[in-house]
């Protein structure tokens, strides 16, 4: 659990998302396994999840200033455990709805045996309890099994709500106000994106990356880059900006620590200069604007903080590298697995919703034994228009690059 059982500016715009102001969004992480992973085992894991620190939901106060705040929550969806005679990221699509944050549960573990006689497991949970790398240490520690959650102790509203009112008056400066914008209907169809995940060997991943004087991450970016600009969202000259989420625990808690770094990527930067580009990045993160502190967004009406933030983070692409798995998630049990994947996605997505998304293309990347693992979420239907079509533009993307990829 967090030292903080507040929630974070962060932590609130995922909230504001989940209740229909901005993109909504979740975090999934998936295993693939070569045979069916014994039922028994899956509901231990289960039962130390519920136990651990995804097992919390949101506390709103009401005192004007007070930040919500964290309350363990017992309740959890059931394991399900089903036969599925689809793909696996079809399958994984469908295990992302109803998660709820305030009232919970605000997470899930599935699973789905497969007709080749493998299976996949699903863990998905809403953007608001945690980050990708959050999800990830969530579940080493259910499987680790370290101590499951205590009670959490916090300040009064009464403190918490004059602690966060004193520094916006302090660091205030009069602006504009945001144009207000329809909320978009509740009742709208939802929008169809595009998945698909590919394993890329960890040998040809690092050897190309050294061979163009580059790393990890900078191929990473690129080959996202070049997939955009193969889609034809943007001008094959045209610069393509991305978003690029940087860690910023110090610590192995779990919630959302992060921030974002921006990099602009023209169509003959190398790896080399991809490299460079994000290097400074690192060192400038995006932030408010001047006179606007951050804990303005805890004080104002949710729709106004909406408003404020509309948009911030968000670039041409997003490239979210969650790094190595820890050892404990290349098995389960007995059973190793020949895929691990972690990505977000975005349950309940309307047309609305994207004609204002500025992100056309998200891929997120993390390394599991000698594979890299490349999931991608496609955002722009008019140019992205089906699974197979962002795995045809990947493929070819990869094939540039002399990297070889097994789709999931």
């Amino acid at each position: 659990m967090t030292a903080e059982h507040r929630l974070s500016v962060v932590d609130e715009m995922f909230l504001r998302s989940h209740r229909g102001l901005g993109t909504p969004i979740a975090m999934q992480g998936l295993w693939r396994f070569a045979e069916h992973v014994d039922a028994d085992l899956l509901r231990s894991v289960h039962e130390h999840l519920a136990a651990g620190p995804l097992g919390r939901r949101v506390i709103r106060s009401s005192i004007p200033g007070a930040r919500p705040r964290w309350r363990l929550e017992s309740e959890s969806y059931p394991l399900t455990y089903l036969d599925t005679a689809g793909g696996i990221v079809e399958w994984a699509d469908a295990q992302t709805s109803n998660l709820d944050p305030s009232r919970g549960p605000g997470w899930r573990l599935s699973a789905a045996r497969l007709p080749d006689g493998g299976s996949v497991v699903s863990i998905v949970c809403s953007h608001v309890l945690t980050d990708a790398r959050g999800l990830i240490l969530a579940v080493d520690q259910a499987l680790t099994d370290q101590e499951p959650n205590e009670a959490l102790d916090h300040v009064s509203d009464w403190v918490d709500a004059a602690r966060t009112w004193s520094i916006v008056a302090a660091r205030l400066r009069p602006r504009s106000l945001p144009r207000r914008e329809p909320v978009p209907d509740r009742h709208e169809p939802s929008a169809r994106v595009s998945s698909t995940i590919l394993d890329i060997p960890a040998a040809q991943w690092d050897s190309t990356a050294a061979l163009h004087s580059g790393s990890s991450n900078s191929l990473f970016v690129a080959i996202i880059t070049g997939t955009l600009r193969r889609s034809g969202a943007v001008a094959a000259d045209a610069d393509v900006s991305v978003a690029i989420p940087i860690d910023t625990r110090s610590t192995a808690e779990i919630g959302n620590a992060m921030t974002m770094s921006e990099v602009s990527v023209g169509p003959d930067d190398s790896l080399a200069d991809i490299r460079s580009h994000a290097r400074r990045a690192y060192l400038q993160p995006m932030s408010a604007p001047p006179g606007i502190p951050d804990e303005l967004l805890h004080v104002v009406p949710d729709r106004l903080a909406y408003l404020m933030a509309r948009g911030s983070g968000e670039r041409d692409v997003l490239c979210s590298n969650i790094g190595t798995v820890p050892p404990s998630l290349d098995a389960l049990g007995p059973h190793r697995a020949t895929g691990v994947a972690a990505r977000a996605v975005h349950p309940g997505l309307t047309p609305t919703h994207l004609s204002r998304l500025r992100t056309r293309l998200s891929g997120y990347l993390c390394r599991n034994g000698e594979r890299y693992t490349l999931a991608l979420i496609g955002l722009d239907p008019s140019h992205i228009g089906s699974d197979h079509a962002l795995a045809d533009l990947a493929h070819r993307e990869l094939d540039t690059w002399g990297l070889t990829a097994q789709e999931w």
